[in-house]
């Protein structure tokens, strides 16, 4: 809905803010900023016609009516109703990749996705309300009671969160080296991204309106950085509290464990690594010794029972 979310395809519960995206952005053109400006009129518009009647409630045609233009422009803009309400993936999937890709800032994909969640996710810009006050954030519990209720909802942000994740995939494949359906860039982006599925979580639990905004929001960062720091760490220091030991053999043992998996993790990665630089210039060769002009991007060689993904991991079933 607004600009900011606080989760991925969640929209900024706030009804006080000032119009989203009033601003210029610098080098927008005239017909891009009209264009953005539209995009938002008309996913804010629904959001909050879904909030007051119901998502199935609402009819795309009675969006396009209150927001004065035709129901052929509202798909132009959002490809299903869904996507009405989960309107920030591409901005989302294009932070990923700045993020996590080899243009990335220096450090760890667990700190650069904290960084993220803080600036881009991050639903408290106490200067863009347009009447100075805070907003209700008991609203948020409303966004959450909408999407429990409406199963479409629930699927259409299951599938964006899973490119999300094959984005994150890609990104850090590519600044590593490695193939993005190896195990690694696999396991870690789905884990990157459920740091933001914390942060939801974070949100219902202190949106009560017991608290201030201020409060709400240290609080949920508080809980995204703790989890952080498992991620960062491992889970053998969970584990630790889960098998309920904490002697100094026991701590020792798990330490050591630690870094021998540490260890076998780098010498994996090196090993895809070599095995993915051989795939691509295989792939090159080929393509070098093909009869005429043949662009394309290396193929990964399909795995028994399972069929061919492109290099870049992308599912050829994804809905785009």
């Amino acid at each position: 809905m607004s600009v900011q979310s606080p989760s991925p395809g969640l929209p900024d519960p706030s009804p006080n803010r000032a119009v989203p995206g009033a601003t210029p952005v610098p080098g927008e053109g005239l017909r891009e900023r009209k264009k953005r400006l539209t995009r938002q009129l008309i996913s804010d518009t629904a959001t909050s016609m879904f909030l007051e009647r119901g998502f199935e409630e609402v009819k795309v045609a009675e969006v396009a009516a209150a927001c004065n233009v035709s129901e052929k422009t509202v798909y132009n803009y959002f490809p299903t109703k869904e996507s009405l309400v989960l309107d920030r993936e591409e901005a989302m999937a294009a932070a990923i990749e700045r993020a996590l890709g080899p243009g990335g800032p220096p450090g760890s994909p667990v700190d650069a996705v904290v960084t993220l969640i803080m600036e881009i996710a991050n639903p408290y810009d106490y200067e863009d309300f347009a009447t100075g006050e805070p907003p209700d954030l008991r609203l948020f519990r409303r966004f959450v009671e909408m999407f429990e209720r409406t199963p479409s909802l629930r699927a259409a942000q299951r599938d964006m969160v899973e490119r999300l994740a094959e984005t994150a995939a890609r990104a850090m494949a590519e600044r590593a080296g490695v193939d993005p359906q190896d195990p690694e860039p696999q396991i870690a982006a789905h884990a990157l991204l459920g740091l933001w599925r914390i942060q939801f979580q974070a949100m219902e639990r202190y949106a009560d309106g017991s608290l201030a905004v201020a409060e709400v929001h240290a609080r949920v960062l508080d809980e995204v950085q703790r989890a952080a720091r498992l991620l960062d760490t491992g889970l053998w220091s969970f584990s630790l509290a889960v098998q309920g030991r904490n002697g100094r053999d026991q701590l020792r043992a798990a330490a050591e464990a630690a870094n021998e998996a540490r260890k076998q993790v780098m010498t994996a990665i090196k090993q895809a690594r070599e095995a993915w630089r051989q795939v691509v210039m295989e792939s090159r060769t080929h393509e070098e010794q093909a009869p005429g002009p043949r662009p394309g991007r290396p193929v990964r060689p399909s795995r028994p029972g399972r069929p061919g993904r492109s290099w870049n991991g992308r599912s050829p079933h994804w809905p785009q």
